[in-house]
Protein backbone atom coordinates (compact mmCIF):
# COMPACT_ATOMS: atom_id res chain seq x y z
CA UNK A 1 0.00 0.00 0.00
CA UNK A 2 2.28 3.06 -1.11
CA UNK A 3 -1.03 5.32 -2.20
CA UNK A 4 -1.65 8.13 0.41
CA UNK A 5 -6.05 8.98 0.26
CA UNK A 6 -5.37 11.63 -1.78
CA UNK A 7 -2.86 10.26 -4.56
CA UNK A 8 -5.58 6.82 -4.63
CA UNK A 9 -8.43 9.18 -4.92
CA UNK A 10 -7.09 10.54 -7.96
CA UNK A 11 -5.92 7.40 -9.04
CA UNK A 12 -9.43 6.00 -8.94
CA UNK A 13 -10.93 8.72 -10.35
CA UNK A 14 -8.90 8.12 -13.58
CA UNK A 15 -9.46 4.94 -14.09
CA UNK A 16 -5.57 3.57 -13.41
CA UNK A 17 -6.80 1.19 -10.37
CA UNK A 18 -10.32 -0.31 -9.25
CA UNK A 19 -11.97 0.29 -5.92
CA UNK A 20 -12.21 -3.63 -6.23
CA UNK A 21 -8.63 -4.15 -6.27
CA UNK A 22 -7.51 -1.92 -3.69
CA UNK A 23 -10.32 -3.09 -1.55
CA UNK A 24 -9.07 -6.97 -2.02
CA UNK A 25 -5.63 -5.68 -1.07
CA UNK A 26 -6.34 -3.89 1.67
CA UNK A 27 -8.63 -6.69 3.01
CA UNK A 28 -5.53 -8.91 2.84
CA UNK A 29 -3.10 -6.58 4.50
CA UNK A 30 -6.30 -6.54 7.45
CA UNK A 31 -6.01 -10.60 7.73
CA UNK A 32 -2.12 -10.29 7.50
CA UNK A 33 -1.35 -7.55 10.02
CA UNK A 34 -4.77 -7.31 12.25
CA UNK A 35 -4.22 -10.55 14.24
CA UNK A 36 -1.21 -8.46 15.84
CA UNK A 37 -2.32 -5.23 16.17
CA UNK A 38 -5.91 -5.61 16.72
CA UNK A 39 -6.94 -2.02 15.35
CA UNK A 40 -10.21 -3.22 13.66
CA UNK A 41 -13.57 -4.26 16.53
CA UNK A 42 -15.00 -5.38 13.46
CA UNK A 43 -14.60 -5.23 9.50
CA UNK A 44 -17.72 -3.96 7.02
CA UNK A 45 -18.74 -7.61 5.44
CA UNK A 46 -20.23 -6.00 2.65
CA UNK A 47 -16.62 -3.63 2.00
CA UNK A 48 -16.17 -5.36 -1.51
CA UNK A 49 -19.92 -4.97 -2.50
CA UNK A 50 -19.45 -1.35 -1.85
CA UNK A 51 -16.28 -1.21 -3.44
CA UNK A 52 -17.49 -3.36 -7.08
CA UNK A 53 -21.16 -0.63 -6.43
CA UNK A 54 -18.25 2.13 -6.06
CA UNK A 55 -16.39 1.01 -10.04
CA UNK A 56 -20.23 0.30 -11.59
CA UNK A 57 -20.57 4.01 -10.59
CA UNK A 58 -17.10 4.64 -11.77
CA UNK A 59 -18.12 2.83 -15.80
CA UNK A 60 -21.40 4.89 -16.16
CA UNK A 61 -19.51 8.15 -15.39
CA UNK A 62 -20.85 8.43 -12.03
CA UNK A 63 -18.21 9.79 -8.78
CA UNK A 64 -20.38 10.62 -5.92
CA UNK A 65 -17.23 13.06 -4.64
CA UNK A 66 -13.83 13.64 -3.24
CA UNK A 67 -13.48 9.97 -1.84
CA UNK A 68 -15.12 7.74 -4.33
CA UNK A 69 -13.90 4.07 -3.79
CA UNK A 70 -11.42 5.34 -1.00
CA UNK A 71 -11.62 2.87 2.17
CA UNK A 72 -11.97 4.92 5.29
CA UNK A 73 -12.10 3.28 8.98
CA UNK A 74 -14.67 4.74 11.65
CA UNK A 75 -14.04 5.29 15.16
CA UNK A 76 -16.60 2.66 16.87
CA UNK A 77 -18.29 5.66 19.18
CA UNK A 78 -19.58 6.60 15.45
CA UNK A 79 -22.72 5.08 14.82
CA UNK A 80 -23.44 3.41 11.73
CA UNK A 81 -25.77 1.40 9.93
CA UNK A 82 -24.51 -1.38 8.26
CA UNK A 83 -22.42 -2.40 11.17
CA UNK A 84 -23.01 -2.38 15.39
CA UNK A 85 -21.41 0.51 17.48
CA UNK A 86 -20.17 -0.69 20.75
CA UNK A 87 -17.99 2.50 21.99
CA UNK A 88 -15.52 -0.11 23.52
CA UNK A 89 -17.86 -1.61 26.03
CA UNK A 90 -19.61 -4.77 26.81
CA UNK A 91 -21.52 -2.84 29.96
CA UNK A 92 -24.84 -3.90 29.82
CA UNK A 93 -27.86 -2.01 29.01
CA UNK A 94 -26.03 0.41 26.21
CA UNK A 95 -28.07 -0.17 23.24
CA UNK A 96 -26.90 1.97 20.10
CA UNK A 97 -28.85 2.82 16.76
CA UNK A 98 -28.03 1.05 13.94
CA UNK A 99 -28.03 4.70 11.81
CA UNK A 100 -24.86 6.38 10.21
CA UNK A 101 -23.85 9.20 12.31
CA UNK A 102 -23.57 12.98 10.65
CA UNK A 103 -19.71 12.48 9.92
CA UNK A 104 -20.29 8.67 8.20
CA UNK A 105 -23.28 10.38 6.27
CA UNK A 106 -20.66 12.84 5.05
CA UNK A 107 -18.32 10.38 3.94
CA UNK A 108 -20.20 8.12 2.06
CA UNK A 109 -21.96 10.77 -0.03
CA UNK A 110 -18.15 11.82 -0.88
CA UNK A 111 -18.11 8.30 -2.05
CA UNK A 112 -16.19 6.50 0.95
CA UNK A 113 -16.50 2.91 1.75
CA UNK A 114 -16.25 2.45 5.31
CA UNK A 115 -14.09 -0.27 5.90
CA UNK A 116 -14.44 -0.84 9.52
CA UNK A 117 -14.91 0.33 12.75
CA UNK A 118 -11.57 0.90 14.73
CA UNK A 119 -11.53 -0.02 18.61
CA UNK A 120 -11.64 2.89 21.33
CA UNK A 121 -10.56 2.87 24.73
CA UNK A 122 -14.02 2.20 26.68
CA UNK A 123 -16.41 4.80 26.11
CA UNK A 124 -13.31 7.11 25.41
CA UNK A 125 -12.21 7.53 27.90
CA UNK A 126 -8.58 6.63 28.27
CA UNK A 127 -4.87 6.59 27.13
CA UNK A 128 -4.60 3.25 26.18
CA UNK A 129 -7.25 1.74 23.88
CA UNK A 130 -6.86 -2.21 25.01
CA UNK A 131 -6.05 -4.39 23.10
CA UNK A 132 -4.75 -2.73 20.04
CA UNK A 133 -0.85 -2.45 19.84
CA UNK A 134 1.00 0.36 18.42
CA UNK A 135 2.32 -1.04 15.28
CA UNK A 136 5.88 0.41 16.21
CA UNK A 137 6.40 -1.66 18.64
CA UNK A 138 3.41 -4.16 19.16
CA UNK A 139 4.47 -4.15 23.29
CA UNK A 140 3.74 -0.46 23.44
CA UNK A 141 0.25 1.62 23.23
CA UNK A 142 -0.99 3.30 20.42
CA UNK A 143 -2.57 6.02 22.75
CA UNK A 144 -6.46 6.87 23.00
CA UNK A 145 -9.12 6.85 23.14
CA UNK A 146 -9.15 6.82 19.11
CA UNK A 147 -6.51 4.40 19.35
CA UNK A 148 -7.32 2.05 16.53
CA UNK A 149 -7.58 4.70 14.03
CA UNK A 150 -4.13 5.56 14.94
CA UNK A 151 -2.70 2.36 14.56
CA UNK A 152 -5.16 1.26 11.84
CA UNK A 153 -3.77 4.08 9.80
CA UNK A 154 0.30 3.51 10.76
CA UNK A 155 0.24 -0.50 9.72
CA UNK A 156 -1.73 0.77 6.41
CA UNK A 157 -4.94 -0.98 7.43
CA UNK A 158 -6.53 2.62 6.27
CA UNK A 159 -6.07 5.48 4.08
CA UNK A 160 -7.87 7.55 6.63
CA UNK A 161 -9.74 7.42 9.72
CA UNK A 162 -12.02 8.85 12.26
CA UNK A 163 -11.76 10.02 15.69
CA UNK A 164 -12.92 11.97 18.40
CA UNK A 165 -11.45 14.00 21.05
CA UNK A 166 -12.06 15.25 24.23
CA UNK A 167 -9.49 15.87 26.15
CA UNK A 168 -6.40 14.82 23.14
CA UNK A 169 -7.80 11.63 22.10
CA UNK A 170 -7.20 12.28 18.32
CA UNK A 171 -3.76 14.27 18.72
CA UNK A 172 -2.31 11.80 21.91
CA UNK A 173 -2.84 8.59 19.40
CA UNK A 174 -1.53 10.04 15.88
CA UNK A 175 1.52 11.23 18.02
CA UNK A 176 2.23 7.91 18.97
CA UNK A 177 1.20 6.38 15.91
CA UNK A 178 3.26 8.37 13.64
CA UNK A 179 0.27 9.79 12.08
CA UNK A 180 -1.53 13.16 11.60
CA UNK A 181 -4.64 13.97 13.64
CA UNK A 182 -6.48 16.76 13.44
CA UNK A 183 -8.80 18.24 16.03
CA UNK A 184 -10.86 20.78 14.07
CA UNK A 185 -12.24 24.17 15.86
CA UNK A 186 -15.62 22.95 18.64
CA UNK A 187 -18.69 23.30 15.80
CA UNK A 188 -16.67 22.39 12.38
CA UNK A 189 -17.24 18.93 12.23
CA UNK A 190 -20.96 17.56 13.57
CA UNK A 191 -20.93 15.40 16.63
CA UNK A 192 -24.54 13.87 15.71
CA UNK A 193 -25.01 10.34 16.12
CA UNK A 194 -21.33 10.00 18.14
CA UNK A 195 -21.49 8.42 21.65
CA UNK A 196 -21.00 11.86 23.82
CA UNK A 197 -18.40 11.78 26.23
CA UNK A 198 -18.42 15.35 27.47
CA UNK A 199 -20.77 17.88 25.35
CA UNK A 200 -19.13 20.80 25.61
CA UNK A 201 -15.45 19.04 25.50
CA UNK A 202 -16.03 16.75 22.80
CA UNK A 203 -14.79 17.49 19.34
CA UNK A 204 -14.67 15.24 16.11
CA UNK A 205 -12.00 14.92 13.36
CA UNK A 206 -9.96 13.12 11.11
CA UNK A 207 -6.94 10.93 11.40
CA UNK A 208 -4.40 10.47 7.79
CA UNK A 209 -1.27 9.45 6.36
CA UNK A 210 -0.60 13.29 5.85
CA UNK A 211 -1.79 16.69 6.13
CA UNK A 212 -2.99 17.08 2.90
CA UNK A 213 -5.18 14.48 3.20
CA UNK A 214 -5.88 15.45 6.44
CA UNK A 215 -7.53 18.74 4.16
CA UNK A 216 -9.04 16.93 1.89
CA UNK A 217 -10.61 15.02 4.74
CA UNK A 218 -11.75 17.90 6.26
CA UNK A 219 -13.26 19.47 2.89
CA UNK A 220 -15.65 16.38 3.48
CA UNK A 221 -16.67 16.29 6.82
CA UNK A 222 -16.71 20.06 7.49
CA UNK A 223 -20.02 22.11 7.45
CA UNK A 224 -22.91 23.37 9.35
CA UNK A 225 -25.62 20.44 11.16
CA UNK A 226 -28.59 22.15 12.92
CA UNK A 227 -29.26 18.65 14.87
CA UNK A 228 -26.13 19.60 16.96
CA UNK A 229 -26.46 22.36 19.45
CA UNK A 230 -22.99 23.38 19.50
CA UNK A 231 -22.83 22.81 15.72
CA UNK A 232 -21.28 26.31 14.05
CA UNK A 233 -22.45 27.84 10.53
CA UNK A 234 -19.93 29.57 9.39
CA UNK A 235 -18.22 28.92 5.83
CA UNK A 236 -16.54 26.69 4.88
CA UNK A 237 -13.34 26.82 2.80
CA UNK A 238 -11.17 24.61 0.62
CA UNK A 239 -8.79 23.34 3.16
CA UNK A 240 -6.29 22.16 -0.04
CA UNK A 241 -6.53 25.31 -1.35
CA UNK A 242 -3.64 27.46 0.48
CA UNK A 243 -1.47 24.43 1.53
CA UNK A 244 1.17 25.46 -0.80
CA UNK A 245 1.43 28.64 0.09
CA UNK A 246 4.42 28.53 2.21
CA UNK A 247 5.02 30.58 5.81
CA UNK A 248 7.49 33.04 4.63
CA UNK A 249 7.01 36.14 7.31
CA UNK A 250 4.25 34.01 9.33
CA UNK A 251 4.60 34.31 13.22
CA UNK A 252 4.68 31.03 15.34
CA UNK A 253 4.09 31.37 18.84
CA UNK A 254 6.40 29.09 21.13
CA UNK A 255 4.46 29.17 24.76
CA UNK A 256 7.63 28.20 27.39
CA UNK A 257 5.60 27.65 30.24
CA UNK A 258 3.67 24.54 30.64
CA UNK A 259 4.44 22.70 27.15
CA UNK A 260 8.07 22.84 27.86
CA UNK A 261 10.11 21.49 30.63
CA UNK A 262 8.37 18.85 31.51
CA UNK A 263 9.07 16.53 28.61
CA UNK A 264 11.51 13.71 27.70
CA UNK A 265 15.01 15.11 26.52
CA UNK A 266 14.57 13.36 23.10
CA UNK A 267 10.76 14.79 22.45
CA UNK A 268 11.51 18.18 22.95
CA UNK A 269 14.98 18.11 21.48
CA UNK A 270 13.24 17.14 18.62
CA UNK A 271 10.26 19.83 18.97
CA UNK A 272 12.89 22.49 19.48
CA UNK A 273 14.55 21.50 15.99
CA UNK A 274 11.11 21.44 14.48
CA UNK A 275 10.43 24.85 15.56
CA UNK A 276 14.10 25.84 14.09
CA UNK A 277 13.13 24.25 11.14
CA UNK A 278 9.85 26.58 10.53
CA UNK A 279 12.20 29.48 11.36
CA UNK A 280 14.38 28.36 8.52
CA UNK A 281 11.38 28.29 5.95
CA UNK A 282 11.02 32.07 7.12
CA UNK A 283 8.72 31.91 9.92
CA UNK A 284 8.61 34.49 13.01
CA UNK A 285 9.15 32.57 16.32
CA UNK A 286 7.61 34.75 19.30
CA UNK A 287 7.77 33.24 22.49
CA UNK A 288 5.21 33.64 25.32
CA UNK A 289 3.48 32.56 28.72
CA UNK A 290 0.38 31.73 29.49
CA UNK A 291 0.32 31.22 33.70
CA UNK A 292 -3.68 30.10 33.54
CA UNK A 293 -2.21 26.77 32.46
CA UNK A 294 -1.07 25.43 35.86
CA UNK A 295 -4.85 25.26 36.57
CA UNK A 296 -6.20 24.07 33.68
CA UNK A 297 -5.56 19.98 33.94
CA UNK A 298 -8.11 20.32 37.10
CA UNK A 299 -10.89 21.83 35.48
CA UNK A 300 -11.10 19.91 32.32
CA UNK A 301 -10.95 17.01 35.17
CA UNK A 302 -13.66 18.41 37.00
CA UNK A 303 -15.97 19.13 33.45
CA UNK A 304 -15.07 15.84 32.00
CA UNK A 305 -15.62 13.77 35.12
CA UNK A 306 -19.26 15.73 35.92
CA UNK A 307 -20.16 15.44 32.17
CA UNK A 308 -19.31 11.52 31.51
CA UNK A 309 -21.51 10.89 34.75
CA UNK A 310 -24.10 12.96 33.19
CA UNK A 311 -24.33 10.74 30.60
CA UNK A 312 -24.04 7.75 32.78
CA UNK A 313 -26.15 8.39 35.07
CA UNK A 314 -29.00 5.36 33.98
CA UNK A 315 -25.88 3.13 33.82
CA UNK A 316 -24.63 4.17 37.03
CA UNK A 317 -28.74 3.81 38.77
CA UNK A 318 -28.63 0.43 37.42
CA UNK A 319 -24.77 -0.96 38.33
CA UNK A 320 -23.82 -1.25 34.77
CA UNK A 321 -20.53 0.22 35.64
CA UNK A 322 -19.54 -2.70 37.77
CA UNK A 323 -19.16 -4.58 33.82
CA UNK A 324 -16.77 -1.64 32.74
CA UNK A 325 -12.87 -1.83 32.88
CA UNK A 326 -11.48 -0.91 36.50
CA UNK A 327 -9.96 2.56 35.33
CA UNK A 328 -13.21 4.20 33.06
CA UNK A 329 -15.47 2.73 36.08
CA UNK A 330 -13.34 4.96 38.73
CA UNK A 331 -13.43 7.78 36.65
CA UNK A 332 -17.55 7.65 36.07
CA UNK A 333 -18.47 7.18 39.65
CA UNK A 334 -15.97 9.61 40.82
CA UNK A 335 -17.29 12.29 38.52
CA UNK A 336 -20.76 11.97 41.07
CA UNK A 337 -18.15 13.37 43.29
CA UNK A 338 -17.29 16.74 41.31
CA UNK A 339 -19.60 19.52 43.35
CA UNK A 340 -21.27 22.60 41.10
CA UNK A 341 -18.71 25.05 42.51
CA UNK A 342 -15.84 22.88 41.25
CA UNK A 343 -17.55 22.68 37.81
CA UNK A 344 -18.61 26.60 37.73
CA UNK A 345 -14.84 27.01 39.12
CA UNK A 346 -13.65 25.03 36.32
CA UNK A 347 -15.99 26.70 33.52
CA UNK A 348 -14.68 30.05 34.71
CA UNK A 349 -10.95 29.18 34.01
CA UNK A 350 -11.89 27.83 30.52
CA UNK A 351 -13.43 31.40 30.56
CA UNK A 352 -10.09 33.09 31.29
CA UNK A 353 -7.76 30.23 29.16
CA UNK A 354 -10.15 31.72 26.11
CA UNK A 355 -9.52 35.15 26.79
CA UNK A 356 -5.93 34.42 27.17
CA UNK A 357 -5.59 33.27 23.86
CA UNK A 358 -7.63 35.45 22.42
CA UNK A 359 -5.14 38.08 23.47
CA UNK A 360 -2.28 35.47 22.44
CA UNK A 361 -3.75 35.04 18.61
CA UNK A 362 -3.32 38.89 18.13
CA UNK A 363 0.27 38.31 18.51
CA UNK A 364 0.98 35.07 16.61
CA UNK A 365 -0.82 33.14 13.74
CA UNK A 366 0.14 30.12 15.28
CA UNK A 367 0.89 28.07 18.59
CA UNK A 368 4.01 25.42 18.29
CA UNK A 369 4.25 22.92 20.75
CA UNK A 370 4.87 19.22 21.56
CA UNK A 371 1.79 16.92 21.07
CA UNK A 372 3.04 14.30 23.82
CA UNK A 373 5.31 14.34 26.32
CA UNK A 374 6.37 11.05 26.37
CA UNK A 375 6.74 8.46 23.42
CA UNK A 376 4.45 5.19 23.49
CA UNK A 377 4.92 3.73 26.85
CA UNK A 378 4.32 0.09 27.54
CA UNK A 379 1.14 -1.76 27.65
CA UNK A 380 0.14 -1.26 30.93
CA UNK A 381 2.30 1.03 32.50
CA UNK A 382 1.35 2.82 35.83
CA UNK A 383 3.10 6.03 35.10
CA UNK A 384 5.20 7.58 33.27
CA UNK A 385 8.38 10.41 34.44
CA UNK A 386 8.19 13.25 32.39
CA UNK A 387 10.70 16.03 33.78
CA UNK A 388 12.10 13.97 36.08
CA UNK A 389 8.04 13.46 37.94
CA UNK A 390 6.41 10.47 37.99
CA UNK A 391 3.21 11.21 37.25
CA UNK A 392 -0.09 8.69 35.65
CA UNK A 393 0.12 8.27 31.72
CA UNK A 394 -3.40 9.84 31.64
CA UNK A 395 -2.06 13.22 33.15
CA UNK A 396 0.90 12.89 31.42
CA UNK A 397 -0.76 12.62 27.87
CA UNK A 398 -3.14 14.34 28.33
CA UNK A 399 -1.47 18.02 29.50
CA UNK A 400 -0.35 18.95 26.16
CA UNK A 401 -3.27 18.40 24.84
CA UNK A 402 -6.43 19.40 26.88
CA UNK A 403 -5.65 23.71 26.45
CA UNK A 404 -7.04 23.23 22.53
CA UNK A 405 -10.40 21.44 23.96
CA UNK A 406 -10.50 23.87 26.91
CA UNK A 407 -10.64 26.93 24.62
CA UNK A 408 -12.16 25.15 21.27
CA UNK A 409 -9.44 25.78 19.41
CA UNK A 410 -7.90 23.89 16.07
CA UNK A 411 -5.20 21.71 17.03
CA UNK A 412 -3.31 19.27 14.61
CA UNK A 413 -0.75 16.71 15.71
CA UNK A 414 1.73 15.79 13.19
CA UNK A 415 5.45 13.39 13.22
CA UNK A 416 8.61 15.11 14.20
CA UNK A 417 11.27 12.29 14.36
CA UNK A 418 11.72 9.55 16.49
CA UNK A 419 13.51 9.00 19.27
CA UNK A 420 16.35 6.79 20.25
CA UNK A 421 14.03 3.68 20.14
CA UNK A 422 12.39 4.29 16.87
CA UNK A 423 9.27 5.38 18.53
CA UNK A 424 7.50 8.33 16.80
CA UNK A 425 7.06 12.12 18.40
CA UNK A 426 4.67 14.67 17.51
CA UNK A 427 4.55 18.43 16.76
CA UNK A 428 1.19 20.09 17.44
CA UNK A 429 0.41 23.11 15.99
CA UNK A 430 -2.63 25.37 17.13
CA UNK A 431 -4.48 27.84 15.45
CA UNK A 432 -7.12 30.77 15.66
CA UNK A 433 -10.98 29.62 15.65
CA UNK A 434 -12.06 28.16 12.49
CA UNK A 435 -9.15 28.99 10.84
CA UNK A 436 -7.56 25.13 10.06
CA UNK A 437 -6.48 26.34 6.54
CA UNK A 438 -3.43 27.71 8.35
CA UNK A 439 -2.75 25.14 11.20
CA UNK A 440 -3.07 22.64 7.78
CA UNK A 441 -0.51 25.37 6.06
CA UNK A 442 2.39 25.24 8.83
CA UNK A 443 1.90 21.59 9.09
CA UNK A 444 2.20 21.05 5.31
CA UNK A 445 5.43 23.28 4.91
CA UNK A 446 6.29 21.54 7.88
CA UNK A 447 6.06 18.16 6.49
CA UNK A 448 7.60 19.08 3.35
CA UNK A 449 11.14 19.54 5.15
CA UNK A 450 11.68 15.99 6.55
CA UNK A 451 8.54 13.66 4.78
CA UNK A 452 8.48 11.63 8.60
CA UNK A 453 4.99 10.73 7.55
CA UNK A 454 6.19 8.46 4.90
CA UNK A 455 8.06 5.98 7.22
CA UNK A 456 6.79 2.42 7.65
CA UNK A 457 6.50 0.55 10.91
CA UNK A 458 9.03 -2.70 10.89
CA UNK A 459 5.69 -4.78 11.48
CA UNK A 460 3.97 -3.22 7.95
CA UNK A 461 7.37 -3.58 5.43
CA UNK A 462 7.10 -7.32 4.57
CA UNK A 463 3.41 -6.61 3.54
CA UNK A 464 3.03 -5.80 -0.21
CA UNK A 465 -0.70 -4.84 -1.53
Amino acid sequence: MSDDLTALAGRIASGEVSPVGVMEALLTRIRALDPEIEAYECVNPAALVEARRCADELRRGERRGLLHGVPVAVKDNYLTADMPTTAGSRAPGYRFAREDSAAVARLRSAGAIVIGKTRTHEFAWGTETPPTRNPWDPSRIPGGSSGGSGAALAARLAYGALGSDTGGSIRIPASLCGVVGLKPTFGRVSRTGIVPHSWSLDHAGPLALSVRDAALMLNVLAGHDPLDAGSADVPVPDYTASLDGGIEGMRIGVCRNHFFGRNEGEVEALVERAIDDLAALGAQVIDFEVPGLQYGLGAIFAIELASSSAYHDLGLQRGATAAMADDVRTLVEIGRLVSASDYLKAEQLRARLIDDFKAVFERVDVVVTPASPVTAWQRGQASVVTGGVEESPLAASWRLTYPFNLTGLPALSLPCGFDSRGLPVGLQIAGKPFDEATVLRVAHAYEGVHHWNAALPPIAKGIQS
